[in-house]
């Protein structure tokens, strides 16, 4: 062979081995990935729905690549980045979107004002509560076993797959918050109130387990005390953020992290996790690279707390917490998941990251 001929022939290789090599490396660690939970997970199930809890204009989306799909983010949701890291080539799919061969990786349920109660986030308008979700799970359920050729087979793949559940914010933000259309911080303590909402999580935890969940991750709620939209409604009586909130919520996280031991020791064929959420955006190195952390990056709506559509929102949202009045911006969705994938200690994920769970 020419000699030059051979250097073209071994040079034009080097693309194809790449790509192999990278086909290699991105094969996901989990065959699938279902994701349950609210407007920190949705990617589009709202689009569909007659409610004011939507995020599919400009400015969201201005940092993802295919623009506004619905995610009420500046770029990527912590589900988004979780996946990545497990793997995934393509994002999870939104279950109102979802078709053919594509529920195989796995699918999106979460939606936008959501709650483990049913009644929370009524005011928005439409959404899919945490138990509609278990409902539409079933439906993928007796999709897959079509595709595999029967329930047996989709039981089995079923297994090897992870469950990320990230629910409750809005039974705080949409309905425990809001006196003026719940009466819940009426009825209950915030301890009471905690007590409630863990007892039916667990159900719905246990349901999930019950239609082939072995692997299921569950999201400690984040340091809701300090949104922007609850600053500006109680003021922070010279804190950083809202402390009685804070600590209302932890009571929940508290009771969460002890219901994961509970169903680990009721369900031993299956693995429970806890990501710390409230605790991983608490420390020293979060804040590091964050300078804004009051004040949301867009220009929100004073009554929704959501981006008024197609105003520019900052220009160095790296160095913002907050995106809008509620949600995180990229940067602190990489922060969070890159602990809860890969924990530091299990102060970040208790008792497994989601890296190990992937393994067993």
């Amino acid at each position: 062979m020419d000699l030059h001929l051979k250097i073209w022939f071994i040079v034009s290789l080097i693309p194809l081995v790449a790509n192999l090599q990278h086909s290699v490396h991105a094969t996901p660690e989990v065959p699938c990935l279902f994701i349950f939970g609210d407007s920190l997970a949705d990617n589009g199930n709202n689009n569909y729905l007659s409610t004011i809890a939507k995020a599919n204009y400009q400015p969201y989306g201005i940092d993802f690549s295919d623009g506004p799909t619905g995610r009420f983010c500046n770029g990527r949701t912590m589900s988004d980045i979780i996946g990545q890291r497990l793997g995934f080539d393509h994002f999870i799919p939104p279950f109102a979107t979802a078709r053919g061969r594509d529920i195989l990786m796995g699918v999106n349920y979460a939606s936008g004002g959501g709650g483990i109660r049913d009644e929370t986030g009524m005011q928005l308008g439409a959404r899919i509560s945490m138990n509609q979700q278990l409902l539409h799970h079933r439906i993928t359920i007796s999709r897959i076993a079509l595709l595999l050729g029967s329930r047996r087979a989709a039981t089995n793949y079923l297994s090897k797959c992870i469950y990320l559940v990230g629910m409750g914010s809005n039974d705080y933000i949409n309905n425990y918050l809001l006196p003026q259309y719940y009466p819940t911080s009426s009825l209950y303590t915030p301890d009471q109130y905690a007590t409630i909402l863990i007892r039916q999580y667990s159900q719905q935890l246990r349901t999930l387990h019950k239609v082939g969940g072995y692997k299921i991750v569950t999201m400690g709620l984040g340091l809701i005390g300090c949104t922007p939209a609850e600053i500006a409604i109680y003021g922070t009586n010279g804190s950083t953020c809202v402390d009685t909130i804070n600590n209302d919520v932890q009571l929940f996280n508290v009771k969460l992290k002890s219901l994961v031991d509970d169903l680990n020791n009721d369900m031993t064929d299956a693995k429970f996790t806890y990501v710390n959420v409230s605790g991983i955006t608490s420390g020293g190195t979060f804040t590091a690279g964050l300078t804004v952390t009051n004040v949301p990056c867009c220009i929100v709506s004073s009554s929704t707390g959501l981006c008024v559509p197609n105003r520019v929102p900052c220009s160095n949202r790296s160095t913002y917490a907050f995106y809008d009045a509620f949600h995180s911006t990229e940067s602190v969705n990489e922060f969070v998941a890159a602990r809860a994938y890969n924990a530091q200690t299990t102060f970040d994920a208790y008792p497994i990251d989601i890296h190990g769970l992937a393994g067993l």
